[in-house]
């Protein structure tokens, strides 16, 4: 008679163990599936800098050509493209991209006092395309984040808290910007 309470006891033990086994294995997928998911979107952010990284030399030279006294403003928007392109982290690409914000408001104001460099029709296309740009990073940043929060969200809650940093995971930084008003709107030029 004592050998049937220990089954009892037994099963009930490895039933345990298996549900717990199994809620273990899809927590830690699911929270390799969010890492990914993440580390996907910053490459995202990576290449839209990238991209208007590569836009910045060919406006600075269409600039320069109508405002070539003008060497404060295109150094400014120089240091400001290699902060961007060197920021490895969404903290070091938060500073870049609000200095960034900065340096082309101040190249487009320039711009602002040639009418012929308005008026050409590259100016206009890089203009064109930097403002596209600008909209592809904001979107890029709003799905980092949102991939950023979905996987802090599930590190930080019980009972995953006890043991998703022991597998190895860690909460991500948010891309923020030190002044959020540096890039509440894209840099235009008014005509």
């Amino acid at each position: 008679m004592e050998l049937v309470p220990l089954f009892v006891i037994l099963g009930v033990v490895l039933a345990l163990a298996l549900i717990v086994g199994i809620y273990l294995w899809a927590t830690y997928n699911g929270l390799v599936k969010l890492n990914v998911r993440v580390d996907e979107a910053w490459s995202d952010i990576t290449v839209q800098l990238k991209r208007r990284a590569d836009l910045i030399p060919n406006l600075i030279e269409t600039v320069k050509g109508y405002a070539a006294h003008e060497r404060g403003v295109f150094e400014s928007v120089t240091q400001a493209r290699a902060e961007t392109v060197n920021a490895s982290t969404p903290a070091e690409a938060g500073v870049a991209e609000g200095h960034m914000q900065q340096a082309l408001r101040s190249i487009f104001a320039v711009a602002e006092a040639y009418p012929q460099l308005q008026a050409s029709q590259n100016f206009l296309q890089l203009q064109g395309e930097l403002v596209d740009t600008e909209d592809k990073i904001q979107a890029s940043r709003r799905f980092y984040n949102g991939g950023v929060r979905e996987l802090n969200t599930r590190i930080k809650i019980f009972p995953n808290t006890l043991f998703a940093r022991g597998l190895g995971f860690s909460e991500r930084d948010f891309f923020e910007v030190e002044d959020p008003a540096a890039i509440s709107e894209p840099p235009r030029v008014q005509f």
